[in-house]
């Protein structure tokens, strides 16, 4: 895969498996329908290209990962104009979230409503201090749109959550680590080559075996303990009796590296 880019989103390899989709809207980011083309483009790369297990979604605008929904955008449609955007900016996320390979989100700057929702959609968030981190959208007589007020609960809790919807305020990044929002907090400028350093250490192991983590801790929300550990046992036995597990025990065994699918 070649260094590809549309006006507004780039992407390239960064490593072996790895693809950066990197934002360049001027002055925001805003998630506009170019936007919204630009990471379904990248994406459908990282679907031809077959090899691809992680993304790393990030910015080349200083100041700001994403600002949020195009609000001259929505200024102009009408409702139903408005609700197609809105489905366009949530199926765009929810690709995001269930692409079927590990994504994270290297936040600097701003990320702000629709930023926010994009980065929360991630499986990890690697932040710079100086990052900030809202869902403005009451300022606006409005709620965040794009699966905001049920990622939220579900990352940091009801509490944290109504706190950023119902105030609108920018959190800044120490309190959104300190409350789990986001996973790893580094200097400014640095949240790239950390997410890089994640995404290389991922790349390492086997990647059925991560997505089958993903999937039982995601069950711990949603079903009752003695569900829970069934589903648990049911990820841990495909995963031995399609080879992973015994590729991964036998390379213990012979000291070398595993050779996973």
């Amino acid at each position: 895969m070649t260094d590809v880019q549309t006006d507004v989103v780039r992407w390239d390899r960064c490593g072996d498996g790895i693809l950066r989709i990197e934002l360049q809207r001027p002055p925001a980011n805003a998630l506009g329908l170019p936007i919204l083309e630009g990471i379904h483009a990248a994406l459908d790369a990282a679907d031809l290209a077959g090899d691809v297990s992680v993304v790393i979604i990030s910015s080349g605008i200083p100041g700001f990962f994403a600002a949020g929904a195009d609000i001259k955008l929505m200024a102009s449609v009408d409702a139903d104009g408005f609700e197609r955007y809105g489905d366009a900016l949530r199926a765009m996320i929810e690709r995001v979230a269930s692409a079927g390979r590990i994504t994270i989100a290297a936040v600097e700057g701003v990320a702000l409503g629709g930023g926010l929702e994009l980065a929360a959609a991630c499986t990890l968030r690697v932040a710079g201090r100086d990052a900030r981190f809202g869902v403005p959208e009451v300022k606006l007589g409005l709620i965040p749109g794009a699966a905001g007020t049920q990622r939220l609960p579900r990352l940091i809790g009801r509490s944290h959550a109504l706190d950023l919807i119902l105030t609108g305020r920018q959190m800044k990044a120490e309190e959104a680590h300190a409350i789990g929002l986001v996973d790893r907090l580094v200097e400014p400028g640095s949240a790239f080559d950390e997410a890089l350093a994640i995404a290389t250490t991922l790349r390492r192991s086997s990647h059925p075996a991560l997505l089958a983590a993903i999937r039982a801790v995601d069950a711990a929300g949603a079903l009752p303990l003695a569900e829970g550990n069934a589903f648990e046992r049911a990820e841990i036995r495909a995963l031995f009796e399609t080879g992973e597990g015994r590729e991964g025990i036998a390379a213990f065994l012979d000291k070398r590296r595993p050779d996973f699918a």
